[in-house]
């Protein structure tokens, strides 16, 4: 029985290096790596997207300024646009007051024959008074300056 009972051979085991700490050591340096560079990280970003909200600030301004600028240039154009067109208003009623007292002058020279048939049936005095309105009218146009189209 003592042949039974063989025990296996005794060995030594050496004692194996605990590298826990130095993992640990490891994670630490990290860790404070990270601690440090998130309040940086933070800063920056929140730095940027001030900027960022300052410069679209600042592009508004910009548009606004250029749009009250247009504005502006637009309101004095259509103010010298105006007196231009009151000016040119008051010049053409003033002609055309002209023109009616030239026309009623020239149909006042005209003598027009009270209708009668007799009158009518006269084909030398028709023709000569309308020679006579004729001549008047061509007169007229002239000094009012009118083209006609034909």
């Amino acid at each position: 029985m003592a042949e039974a009972k063989k025990t296996a051979p005794k060995t030594t085991r050496k004692p194996t290096a605990k590298r826990k700490p130095a993992a640990t050591k490891r994670a630490a340096t990290k860790r404070a790596a990270t601690k440090k560079s998130t309040p940086d990280f933070a800063a920056t970003a929140q730095e940027t997207s001030r900027n960022v909200f300052l410069a679209s600030l600042g592009f508004y301004g910009k548009a606004f300024d250029q749009a009250q600028e247009q504005l502006t240039s637009l309101q004095k154009q259509m103010e010298q646009r105006r007196k231009k067109a009151d000016k040119m208003y008051k010049e053409l009623v003033k002609r055309g007051a002209k023109l009616e007292n030239d026309a009623k002058g020239a149909l006042k020279d005209i003598d027009l024959p009270k209708l009668e048939l007799g009158t009518l049936t006269d084909r030398k005095k028709l023709e000569a008074q309308l020679k006579k309105a004729k001549a008047r009218f061509e007169g007229l146009k002239g000094s009012a300056r009118l083209k006609t189209a034909a």
